[in-house]
């Protein structure tokens, strides 16, 4: 489980260095100051959650059968939140209207909490 989750930290990191990379070249000149703002805040969560899943996996504190939850919390929340900022701030490029999937952002970053509250919890207890 560990190269796992130390696989989608990897993945997820090096993503978020790309769409950064993309969002400050190639976007700046496409979109709104208030888009390319969300833009890199879903960037900048995705990159802190990244980096979480590589200390996940690195950790001795949670016992291996505990961190999977875990994982699945912070993947899945990454995926909800982050990767639907990116659609709804370049909404005005695309030929489909990404609002419809607006409630996706709130609720993957409730996933995320949720994602650290076990953490803490599994840390401590």
């Amino acid at each position: 489980m560990n190269k796992t989750i130390f696989g989608t930290g990897i993945l997820l990191g090096v993503l978020a260095v790309i769409l950064g990379a993309f969002g400050a070249h190639a976007l700046e000149k496409v979109l709104s100051v208030d888009s390319l703002q969300s833009f890199e805040t879903g960037v900048r969560y995705q990159m802190y959650h990244a980096l979480l899943l590589l200390f996940l996996s690195t950790t001795s504190l949670i016992k291996e059968e505990r961190k999977k939850l875990i994982y699945y919390l912070l993947t899945i929340g990454i995926i909800f939140f982050s990767f639907s900022i990116y659609l709804l701030a370049t909404n005005s490029l695309t030929g489909f209207n990404f609002k419809t999937i607006a409630l996706l952002t709130p609720i993957g970053g409730t996933i995320l909490i949720f994602g650290w509250v076990v953490l803490g919890y599994r840390t401590f207890r």
